[in-house]
């Protein structure tokens, strides 16, 4: 039984892979490379000028720290130019009626993200006010697999880790989970994600129970 369950944004909530990928791709052919969706993948969980830098080591391309931080902006500014459309409609299955649930049922809810843009895209799609806490990457300084966006989330809800499931799309975010102490259910499959209570591909296939502020997984 759980009292606090932290959520990851992309990919878990709404699928913003696609537009993080159209944001790299533009940028890695300004800069004479390309991106693949295969690479688009490989950056799921992590930070943005983590991300940056691993396409820059791919395409063998040099940047100075100050220029890696304008090409950071230049991509976001794409990427906000992207999600600044985003509605209901992009909300993942299952994903409203679970946070309704746990709301109801005073299990407490906390974000824990890479992104820098999680208040935007929360409050696009409508879901902002679910969240009691946001633990995003503009509170964080370690990317995922470290654990501490998941660290700070329980400790925000004021709750030891044991007393929360974590719920993730990527193999970096699972692993950070786990080695902060966190149970983890996985979105996508199962062969490649090893969540340790459950993977399922959506969340209207996950079996639950909210009561008295627990949150309790079926079928384990």
């Amino acid at each position: 039984m759980y009292r606090g369950v932290l959520f990851d944004l992309d990919g878990v909530i709404v699928d913003t892979a696609r537009y993080h990928f159209e944001a790299w791709k533009r940028l890695a052919i300004s800069l004479g490379t390309d991106f693949t969706t295969e690479q688009n993948e490989q950056l799921k969980g992590i930070g943005r000028l983590d991300s940056l830098r691993m396409i820059l080591k791919w395409g063998d391309i040099t940047k100075s720290e100050e220029e890696q931080a304008q090409l950071c902006l230049l991509k976001n500014g794409w990427y906000l130019n992207l999600i600044s459309h985003m509605n209901k409609s992009e909300i993942l299955p299952g994903v409203q009626e679970m946070l309704e649930n746990l709301k109801e049922n005073n299990v407490h809810i906390a974000l824990g993200s890479a992104s820098k843009n999680a208040v935007s895209i929360l409050r696009e799609v409508g879901l902002l006010d679910y969240f009691e806490e946001i633990i995003d990457g503009t509170k964080t300084t370690r990317s995922k697999p470290d654990p501490q966006t998941f660290e700070l989330g329980a400790k925000a809800l004021e709750l030891d880790p044991s007393k929360c499931v974590v719920i993730e799309d990527s193999i970096k975010g699972i692993e950070a989970a786990r080695l902060g102490g966190f149970d983890t259910i996985g979105i996508g499959n199962p062969d490649t994600l090893a969540a340790n209570l459950i993977t399922v591909s959506d969340l209207t296939k996950l079996r639950y129970e909210c009561t008295d502020g627990e949150l309790i997984i079926l079928d384990l």
